[in-house]
C-alpha cells in the first residue's frame, strides 16, 4: 500500500470537504440536491465543510495522505448538538438549493438508531482513485477504532455503496425515499469485540451521510 491513513488536521478541513464533493458529485443524490451542473461541486464542498468541521469536534476525520479519500465519523453516544449556526451556514453554503438540503437533513435526522453508536457520515474516494482499495482501507481503519470500543456503527448509503458495506458486516434497514426514483439505504454494523476487549482490558472512548468506497 503506497499511501498512509492519518487523522486530518484542522487546517485540512476544506481539502477534506473537496474530496467528499468530488466523490459525491456524479451521484444521483448530488444531482437532485444541486441540479445546476456549474454550481454542484462548489455547493457540495461548502455543505460538506460544515460537517467535516463538526466531526472534528464531535467525531473523527481521517484521510489518505495523498488526499484521495476521506472518512468522517460522528460519535453519537448521546444527543448530539447541530453544527454551530447550522441554519444560517447551510443557507449561505447551499444558496438557492437550501430547501433540498434541509429536506435531506430532516429525513436523515429521524433515521439513526437510539443506541449509542458511531455514525459513518462520509466514506468518500475521489473518482480517479476508486477501485484502488482506498475505501476498504479507510473502512478497516474506522472499524479498528470502534471495535476497540465495542461500538456499533451506522451509516446511510446510496445503492452503489451497499455491496462494500455488506462485505464489511453491515446489515440493511428500511430504505429512505428522498424523491421519486431516489432512495438512501441505512445500514448497521453490530458491535464487534476485538482482541483487547476479549482479553478483558478496560477501554475508554477517544477524545478526538457512506458515499463511496472501494
Amino acid at each position: 500500500m503506497g499511501y498512509r491513513i492519518r487523522a486530518a488536521r484542522w487546517t485540512e478541513r476544506a481539502e477534506a470537504a473537496k474530496v467528499i464533493a468530488e466523490a459525491l458529485c456524479p451521484s444521483p443524490l448530488a444531482v437532485w440536491l444541486v441540479p445546476d451542473d456549474a454550481q454542484r461541486a462548489r455547493v457540495l464542498a461548502a455543505v460538506a465543510a460544515i460537517w467535516v468541521e463538526h466531526a472534528m469536534f464531535y467525531g473523527e476525520v481521517h484521510l489518505v495522505d495523498d488526499f484521495s479519500a476521506v472518512s468522517v465519523c460522528l460519535r453519537r453516544y448521546g444527543p448530539l448538538p447541530p453544527p454551530a449556526d447550522y441554519a444560517a451556514r447551510l443557507a449561505e453554503a447551499a444558496g438557492p438549493h437550501v430547501d433540498r438540503f434541509v429536506t435531506l437533513h430532516d429525513l436523515l435526522a429521524a433515521a439513526p438508531p437510539d443506541e449509542a453508536h458511531h455514525h459513518l457520515a462520509y466514506l468518500a474516494v475521489r473518482p480517479p482513485f476508486q477501485g484502488t482499495g482506498r475505501g476498504q482501507a479507510l473502512m478497516a481503519e474506522v472499524h479498528s477504532r470502534i471495535d476497540h470500543l465495542t461500538m456499533p456503527c451506522w451509516t446511510v448509503t446510496l445503492a452503489a455503496g451497499q455491496r462494500l458495506l455488506a462485505r464489511n458486516g453491515y446489515e440493511p434497514g428500511n430504505a429512505i425515499t428522498v424523491a421519486d426514483g431516489l432512495a438512501l439505504y441505512p445500514m448497521r454494523r453490530r458491535a464487534q469485540r476485538d482482541a483487547t476487549t476479549r482479553a478483558g482490558a478496560t477501554l475508554t472512548s477517544s477524545t478526538a451521510p457512506s458515499r463511496d468506497g472501494v
